[in-house]
């Protein structure tokens, strides 16, 4: 593997939903033990050198952020960074200001995902305000503390959408796209956790992602999303 090299890997719900669902949502949500069990993986091989350096993010201000993801990562002394819907700090079954701020006092890192969860493509600039700014300003306000870091609802950018968030001074943008990161790079590419994955087949979902027919279609989608 090429030094320098992060994998990236992402969580969303786990255990069962504590709020309705968006259309399509359930593919991201996994049972506990499945999670439990790809995080050991991910983990120990990182550690043994079979997969690059780790980092572990969640999406999606799901309470289970809070009650399963949370004891997991301090039982492994491991941390996360965990990207907020500021739009639902008040909504049951999401993250309140109060779960949010126990997430940082446990040295979690917290970023934004913005108001609403909707696509970052496409925005007009009074919502680009509300996605990138409004958001961003109200978890800040929550955890007293500048937020730099977003992450992409629905894995969904555009030109327009990266170069706001650069000029609004974000320091690192997560993505969806299913590649390796590299070290220190502002765009930071993972990999999802799906329903119905195992360590076995997330682990060739990751090897795959090598070949060079996958290298080659990767990086012509995000070049895509990069210009369009």
């Amino acid at each position: 593997m090429a030094d320098g090299e992060v994998l990236n890997v992402l969580f969303h719900g786990v255990g069962k939903p504590e709020r309705e669902l968006e259309p399509g949502e359930d593919v991201y949500w996994i049972d506990v033990d499945t999670f439990h069990r790809v995080l050991d993986d991910v983990v120990s091989a990182s550690s043994a050198g079979a997969l690059p350096a780790l980092r572990l993010s969640f999406d999606d201000s799901n309470t289970s952020d809070l009650t399963v993801g949370l004891p997991a990562l301090l039982e492994r002394g491991l941390t996360a960074d965990f990207f907020v819907l500021a739009g639902r700090l008040r909504s049951p079954g999401s993250l309140d200001a109060d779960a949010v701020r126990e997430l940082r006092e446990h040295g979690m890192g917290v970023g934004t995902h913005g108001m609403h969860h909707r696509p970052w493509r496409g925005l007009d600039a009074d919502t680009r305000r509300d996605e990138f700014e409004a958001a961003r300003d109200l978890i800040a306000e929550v955890i007293g503390a500048p937020v730099r870091q977003a992450a992409c609802p629905l894995g969904r950018y555009d030109r327009q959408a990266l170069g706001e968030l650069r000029r609004l001074g974000y320091t690192e943008v997560f993505t969806s796209d299913r590649r390796y990161a590299r070290r220190g790079r502002w765009l930071q590419p993972r990999f999802s956790i799906r329903r119905g994955d195992t360590p076995e087949t997330f682990r060739a979902q990751i090897a795959a992602s090598r070949s060079p027919a996958m290298r080659t279609r990767n990086a012509l989608a995000g070049t895509v999303k990069r210009l369009r």
